[in-house]
């Protein structure tokens, strides 16, 4: 009886347990379909089509006349010296893009028969000797109200020292600086002030001086000499700009624009003004099992990452700086080459993060079927790219684009697909020319900015067949001293920011995945709260958006002119809107005609053109300003 006894007492327990077991196990359920419906309702078009607020525009909207100008600017270069090549290239892209008048003259070709009568002169000779007694005569030019832009720093040597005390310099020394870091010590340029900046690959560049006490420095070497890398120096009724960091790369562009924007009292050129963020291989198969280090960290496999970790952190960004992401669609990961290309029917994740996407204003644009970039049989990868295979043909290309197309169609039926990013930013030219022919829709190719070996580099421009070249500058999650400099020197050039990442990045060590997903998303951060920071006035664009911030940007034409204290723009081929950067060095900018200005860095103002035609009113400058 007494064993009865125990027995039964224990049944009210065992009932409780069963029945505690039984909630967890319905609300187990419930959570699982309450996914399910999630998913489900994610799998028909749940989002709102919104108008693009930039939307790329018909070549004939830009068909103005254009502006005749007479060349306010001379560069001088010398053929036969490999420094004073590189500064001409690189500094004829950025006097291009900023649509300033200039005439370039080869000292080499020209000696002897040079004029000076510019109100600029950029001097990318780096052997005074050679201009002999003419850099007397350009001297006296500049005395007398001219400017120069000293763009390669010169020998050390007695012609030197003739001019020195001209440009601001008290004493040089006989050998070259090792220049390893850059420190702003002012705020001429945005997001520089008080910062320093690592120099990827150091050597002796600059010369080595003490300077003037009139000279005003801009830019100093980032360590406890503090070098002077960049200043300004008035010399009689003219002044003299130099630039002594003596790098001639595409990544310095911003710095020599903004180096010659000191020269002038007011210096104008148009911009693009745009921010945009691209997610590559975004939405597209997510890869199946563990990563080493997101099981490390979170305990999970890939799939529960990306959904309930890394895709809301992405989306923090977006709530908390307006970023709209552009993401790039991989159908299959295969290594197909050839027709017929099977569709993908897991469309599930797909519909997910691509309506979530949506939801959040971003856009969608192609990346390719699989990621297998459109280069034909006889492009030679160098042993590079091992798992990469060349299509079979022109025609393999086009159907493995066609069968995307129609993929990402089916997925998202109100979407335009305008902008594509080749896989590895590898296009060659029979795949780029299968776009434009064969897909008329994409309207914009956004690689990247900076050359490689097998990369397909742009500017910010529109070609001649009308496809809009968006070039990315950044990418990842660590920004090294490289994309920092980029970063920094296009939002002083063109006004832009332009970043890519990939989901897979995480996984990646090459790409820091070993440093974890909390550090990489914190580096991210910080890299946005700086931009953001120092460009508040940026708009967040999507990759159409900035592809219609490019064309307007790129067919402008302005036209200045000066009356007494008024600047007057004319702008031909202004469609809806056009922006420009305003440096004023004499005075101070007291009204806009025709559009409204802000200040983004010390004396550099933000111009939004309303209409065609501006009028800039200035006031002198008093007291200690």
């Amino acid at each position: 009886m007494k064993r009865k006894a125990e027995k039964e007492s224990t049944r009210p327990k065992n009932r409780i347990l069963r029945l505690q077991f039984g909630k967890m196990q319905w609300a187990m359920i419930l959570f699982g379909l309450m996914i399910v419906v999630l998913l489900f309702e994610r799998r028909n078009v749940k989002y709102e089509q919104s108008e693009s607020s930039l939307p790329i525009l018909n070549s004939e909207s830009f068909s103005g006349p254009s502006v005749q100008q007479d060349p306010e600017c001379l560069l001088l270069w010398d053929s036969t010296q490999e420094d004073s090549v590189n500064a001409k290239t690189e500094m004829s892209a950025v006097l291009s893009q900023m649509k300033i008048p200039f005439e370039e003259q080869d000292w080499e070709q020209n000696k002897g028969t040079a004029s000076f009568g510019y109100e600029n002169i950029i001097l990318a000779v780096n052997q005074y000797e050679k201009l002999g007694t003419s850099l007397l005569e350009l001297f006296d030019h500049i005395k007398a109200g001219g400017n120069m832009l000293v763009l390669c720093p010169p020998e050390p040597d007695t012609y030197l020292k003739l001019v020195s005390d001209k440009m601001g310099i008290r004493d040089v020394g006989a050998t070259r600086y090792c220049v390893e870091g850059l420190r702003f010590k002012s705020g001429f340029m945005i997001g520089g002030k008080d910062r320093d900046i690592e120099v990827s690959d150091p050597f002796d560049s600059a010369l080595s001086v003490t300077l003037e006490e009139g000279a005003a420095v801009h830019i100093v070497s980032a360590d406890d000499k503090e070098m002077p890398l960049l200043w300004e120096y008035a010399y009689g009724n003219g002044k003299v700009v130099f630039y002594n960091l003596n790098f001639f790369e595409k990544v310095y562009r911003g710095f020599y624009c903004a180096a010659y924007s000191l020269l002038s009292d007011i210096c104008i050129w148009p911009v693009i003004n745009g921010s945009a963020f691209y997610i590559d291989d975004f939405p597209s198969p997510v890869p199946a099992g563990e990563g080493e280090f997101i099981q490390r960290d979170y305990h999970m496999d890939i799939k529960t990452f990306y959904t309930n970790v890394w895709w809301p952190d992405i989306e923090e960004l977006w709530k908390k700086h307006g970023i709209r992401y552009t993401g790039l669609v991989i159908e299959d990961y295969s290594d197909e080459n050839q027709a017929p290309f099977e569709g993908n029917d897991d469309l599930q994740r797909f519909r997910y993060f691509g309506n979530k996407l949506l939801d959040d204003g971003g856009e969608i644009g192609f990346h390719g079927y699989n990621h297998m970039p459109l280069v034909p049989e006889d492009f030679d990868y160098k042993n590079q790219f091992d798992t990469y295979r060349q299509w079979k043909s022109r025609e393999d290309m086009r159907l493995s684009i066609e069968e995307l197309n129609r993929f990402c169609t089916w997925l998202f039926p109100k979407e335009k697909f305008q902008v594509y990013v080749p896989p590895s930013n590898i296009l060659s030219e029979e795949g780029r020319q299968i776009l434009v022919e064969d897909f008329p829709q994409i309207r914009a190719i956004a690689s990247i900015y900076f050359p490689g070996e097998f990369e397909y580099s742009q500017d910010f421009m529109v070609s001649e067949d009308g496809m809009i070249e968006t070039p990315r500058i950044i990418s990842g999650y660590i920004i090294g001293s490289y994309m920092e400099t980029g970063a920094i020197s296009e939002l002083n050039f063109h006004y832009v920011n332009s970043h890519f990442q990939h989901p897979d990045d995480v996984l990646d060590t090459d790409r820091g995945a070993q440093e974890g997903w909390e550090k990489l998303k914190n580096r991210l951060t910080e890299y946005t709260d700086w931009l953001y920071e120092s460009a508040p006035d940026i708009r967040n664009l999507t990759g159409s958006e900035m592809a219609g911030a490019v064309q307007r940007y790129y067919y402008l034409e302005p036209r200045i002119t000066r009356q007494e204290n008024e600047i007057h723009i004319s702008l031909s081929n202004f469609s809806d809107e056009a922006w420009l950067f305003t440096r004023i060095n004499e005075g101070l900018l007291e009204s806009v005609e025709g559009g409204t200005a802000v200040e983004t860095a010390d004396g550099l103002y933000l111009l939004k053109a309303e209409s065609s035609e501006l009028v800039l009113k200035l006031t002198e400058q008093t007291g200690g300003d």
